[in-house]
């Protein structure tokens, strides 16, 4: 980004009202997101095969330190935790304006609903054409597999985001209770999952992990984290990363966090616990970093484009490896040390493709709320509706019939969130409620 960028988007973030924001945790979102796209460009390798054909693989899996590299690296927990802060905080403020918990979930869900809704319109396109040109259907299948993944992530965070109003609740009436409860559900689901062996049974986690992993950071907006001495802090986030070993050597987990992400699993909420310290423990130095305006700035520009960065940077990751087949030596054989040397200059050719995508689909990333808030049972109904496209990716993976029907219910859902009945907004949301 030029220098006039930094200093015009500088002024942009000094002109918002940053006295009440936590901005640690804003670097923290943004540093999860990127992180995600750093490792998918590790995990992808697309190169010609012994036969001559196209073939993708997967380095990174391959390496002998892999799975202990993910007890680091696997931060999808800290951007939950995050998200909990953001949300108790943006439901609080809710609250102050005269909102209700129909307000808040459509905001939230819209959020989510309409950035995923013209990249379900381009699976479904790009699948639907290359089917008519006649590309190797196992390639394309392959290709849209693996880059239509992340989608996993709006599920679960949809149906975090739907129960925010009711977590808030059970929280504030019993804070502790609710955290037991959680992590005695996921640890139920898990013994029915492993004792039987059906995955499906897992999927329950969905609700019992991510839910307590928010839960989590509801307890790091009350201060809890703030007010634990430093050695307090070290030696929780110290337990807890221990636990990953009986856990992982004695119990029926991997020692592979990333296979523990779908269906979660327990050793998610340790990972939770260990980085929520971390992060409390990191604050002081992420807060005077954010005091710079070069800081403030970079983080404005990427965390105005999280969702598109999250949710394109697979394709563009794809789309640019096969372009580069074209070039003469501009592809080295995946895992190889040339290949390796490519992933910086990778990683800027990813970022600058997907920020100048984001000028054409970013806009789908701020709600357009039209009139008052539709009925609880609307926006319940519109929710669920929003739910099913990324939960159906997680569980069929994407093709082309679900990206027909993902296109078509989020297209509802967005309509019906959107767009309700006429007149002027209300006055907590002319007030600019965002966080």
């Amino acid at each position: 980004m030029s220098d006039d960028g930094v200093r015009t988007a500088a002024r942009t973030t000094s002109s918002i009202d940053l006295s009440k924001r936590d901005l640690t945790l804003d670097l923290a979102r943004v540093f999860c997101v990127l992180l995600v796209v750093i490792i998918h460009l590790l995990m992808v390798g697309v190169g010609f095969g012994p036969d001559g054909q196209v073939a993708v693989s997967r380095p990174l899996e391959q390496q002998w330190w892999f799975a202990p590299v993910t007890w680091a690296g696997q931060i999808m927990p800290l951007f939950f935790v995050v998200g909990g802060f953001a949300s108790i905080t943006a439901w609080r403020s809710l609250e102050r304006r005269g909102g209700n918990g129909a307000d808040y979930v459509r905001s939230r869900v819209l959020r989510l609903a309409q950035p995923a809704f013209p990249l379900f319109i381009f699976y479904a396109a790009v699948i639907g054409g290359a089917r008519i040109i006649g590309i190797d259907p196992q390639l394309v299948d392959l290709a849209v597999v693996g880059a239509a993944s992340p989608l996993w992530f709006l599920a679960a965070y949809t149906l975090c985001q739907a129960l925010v109003p009711v977590m808030v609740v059970w929280h504030r009436r019993s804070p502790r209770a609710t955290l037991v409860v959680l992590l005695a559900g996921a640890v139920a689901v898990d013994a029915i999952r492993y004792s039987t062996g059906i995955d499906a049974v897992g999927l329950a986690n969905l609700f019992f992990v991510w839910l307590l992993v928010q839960q989590i950071g509801f307890w790091y907006a009350d201060g809890w984290f703030a007010e634990r001495r430093w050695w307090t802090l070290v030696t929780i986030a110290a337990v807890a990363y221990a636990s990953l070993w009986p856990l992982t050597a004695w119990g029926p987990y991997a020692d592979d966090m990333l296979t523990n992400l779908n269906p979660p699993t327990v050793p998610l909420v340790a990972l939770a616990v260990a980085q929520a310290c971390i992060l409390r423990l990191l604050r002081p130095a992420l807060a005077a970093l954010m005091n710079t305006h070069a800081a403030r700035a970079f983080v404005f520009v990427i965390g105005s484009r999280l969702m598109t960065i999250y949710l394109w940077h697979l394709p563009v990751i794809l789309v640019l490896s096969g372009l580069a087949l074209l070039v003469p030596f501009a592809s080295p054989p995946p895992a190889s040390t040339a290949w390796w040397l490519t992933r910086p200059v990778m990683f800027v050719l990813v970022m600058a493709a997907v920020f100048g995508l984001s000028f054409l689909v970013g806009r789908w990333e701020a709600p357009r709320e039209v009139g008052p808030t539709p009925p609880s049972g609307v926006v319940a109904i519109a929710t669920v509706l929003a739910f099913i496209p990324p939960f159906l990716v997680m569980e069929f993976f994407m093709g082309l019939p679900i990206a027909i029907i993902g296109s078509v219910l989020l297209g509802v859902s967005i309509l019906m969130l959107g767009r309700w009945g006429a007149g002027r907004r209300p006055d907590w949301r002319r007030a600019g409620f965002s966080s």
